[in-house]
């Protein structure tokens, strides 16, 4: 592994997160970040993951504030019962649950989905949000590279067993919705598919990126199956910015300092980071459109290499063979 091939990786992000950032500036003070008001949404159900915290709790929240039902996917049982404690006593809604979910397990997320469908709910909207970010090199249970393992594979495996009832959920009058939470990082991601582990050469800035970049590739090819199929169940992608998480604990020391000084005026805050996913959930505007890129609240172009028709279908192959499911969109098959 040589030594440009950990640095150039850290450089791309770290430059596209100051462009990024200067976006979110001139947004600030030209704009500002705010909520726009929305119909109830009582009587829809959603999933949220990575629920516990960060963008994931304020989305979990204000969509319980709309009146839906929410259910929060998390890896830690006592952080979330609390966070649902939390949500039911600021919102009055008592609809809020959680469901044990490991993306980092194969294991735990069939038997998530195992437990969600025993309780016979509906299933309106699916946000693909939780996630690990920048960390040292170590795999999941299963064995894959933790960033591709949590961020991507975990969801592509969650998204595909819950298909079936996002399918009879949705009508042609209020399509189901699914929600992937990627990054500005997917502009400056590669994806290797000949070594999506990372097993030769380790970066943890390039691995994060092309674990975002995966989410888009996927959310595209998803949604095309979706179309042809005729279901009534759209996908798309949410970017919500630079935003002051707890994300940022395994980033260079230097960043974390800067972060610690600066945040409060450069970051987002986690209410301000999850607008978009919550427009994107339930924007009235956004029935039945699907395969977008959303940023501030508007549709825009992601990379172009996420419109290769050809990787896309490439990645979706490769990950059906890694969770152990059939290259089949209206029927999940487990392996």
């Amino acid at each position: 592994m040589s030594l440009l091939s950990l640095i150039l990786p850290a450089l791309k992000v770290y430059y596209l997160a100051v462009i990024v950032i200067l976006s979110q500036l001139y947004q600030r003070y030209r704009y500002g970040f705010s909520l726009p008001a929305f119909s109830s949404q009582h009587g829809n159900v959603a999933i949220v993951t990575g629920g516990l915290c960060g963008i994931g709790f304020s989305t979990a929240k204000h969509l319980a504030k709309l009146g839906m039902h929410v259910i929060i996917a998390g890896n830690k049982e006592r952080e979330g019962q609390e966070a649902v404690k939390q949500i039911k006593e600021e919102t009055l809604n008592s609809k809020v649950e959680f469901l044990f979910c490991d993306l980092a397990s194969m294991k735990s997320i069939r038997q998530f989905v195992k437990e969600f469908k025993e309780k016979n709910y509906p299933l309106h909207v699916l946000i693909n949000n939780a996630g690990v970010m920048m960390i040292p090199q170590r795999k999941t249970t299963d064995g894959f590279e933790e960033q591709f393992g949590v961020n991507y594979l975990g969801h592509f495996l969650l998204t595909n067993l819950l298909l079936d009832i996002l399918k009879q959920t949705g009508s042609s009058s209020h399509n189901a919705r699914i929600l992937s939470v990627s990054s500005g990082t997917h502009y400056v991601g590669e994806l290797n598919m000949d070594d999506l582990q990372s097993r030769h050469c380790y970066s943890p800035c390039g691995a994060y990126a092309q674990s975002k970049l995966a989410l888009v590739l996927f959310s595209y090819q998803l949604q095309q199956l979706l179309a042809a199929e005729g279901s009534h169940v759209t996908a798309n992608v949410v970017d919500p910015g630079v935003v002051n998480t707890d994300l940022y604990k395994h980033v260079f020391w230097l960043t974390k300092m800067v972060k610690s000084l600066t945040s409060w005026l450069l970051f987002k805050t986690p209410d301000e980071g999850a607008i978009t996913s919550i427009y994107a959930a339930v924007a009235p505007e956004l029935e039945g459109v699907g395969g977008c890129y959303l940023y501030h609240e508007k549709i825009i172009k992601s990379s172009d290499v996420t419109y290769d028709e050809d990787l896309q279908r490439k990645l979706w192959a490769e990950s059906c063979k890694m969770v152990g499911i059939h290259n089949v969109i209206n029927k999940v098959i487990s392996t």
